[in-house]
């Protein structure tokens, strides 16, 4: 081989070393990069994951109160859907913020996800955490609420607290509002809260 074909030939290996390199560094970005399928399917299983926790937290919750207010299980079984928050949480002593995730159900099932968040609800020791429904007796407080891009008490509805009767039984015969709520600490029903304000949002779960 002669000194041109010799440089020839090295040129020609040179050129095709640099395209491997080349399409070496475009798999690599194709499968590390951002947007990438991996990363919409970690997104997507931290979600399924959520669903479930907030699925298992409201059961609990809806079986707590059954089993803590009498009459809860017939009220909310007449009711179009409940809303609950198994877990909304605060802290501050006298003020604070609260925050919290549920679900809607209808029917026995979950038709979406979503968050609240308000101020206080009236006096506070330290970090407290109250499970909160919202039971909407009318099919048209439970329609209004679903085409609501954002819903908050006392602007968009009116939320009535139950109450409860001598006999230690909810009293029925007071929950004839368009939505029924109950707030329930780990003492037992709270007959003095306010949700006045209590912010809801839809959470794309």
């Amino acid at each position: 081989m002669n000194r041109r074909q010799f440089l020839a030939a090295s040129g020609s290996a040179a050129a095709s070393l640099t395209v491997l390199a080349g399409l070496t560094v475009l798999n690599g970005c194709t499968v590390t990069g951002p947007g990438s399928s991996a990363d919409a399917g970690e997104a997507a299983e931290k979600n399924t994951r959520r669903r479930r926790e907030i699925e298992a937290d409201v059961d609990a919750a809806l079986t707590r109160l059954y089993g803590t207010v009498k009459g809860s299980r017939e009220l909310i079984g007449k009711s179009s859907a409940v809303l609950v928050f198994p877990e909304v949480v605060g802290a501050a002593f006298g003020v604070g913020g609260q925050y919290g995730r549920g679900a809607l159900r209808a029917g026995g099932r979950t038709v979406g996800y979503f968050s609240t968040t308000a101020g206080s609800f009236g006096f506070q020791v330290g970090a407290q955490s109250r499970a909160i429904f919202y039971a909407f007796m009318t099919s048209g407080a439970y329609e209004r609420f679903k085409r609501s891009s954002g819903w908050k008490v006392g602007a968009d509805a009116t939320v009535a607290l139950v109450k409860m009767g001598v006999n230690g039984q909810l009293d029925t015969s007071t929950a004839v509002n368009p939505i029924e709520a109950f707030v329930l600490t780990n003492a037992g029903l709270m007959a003095g809260a306010s949700l006045e304000g209590a912010k809801v949002s839809r959470l794309d779960l």
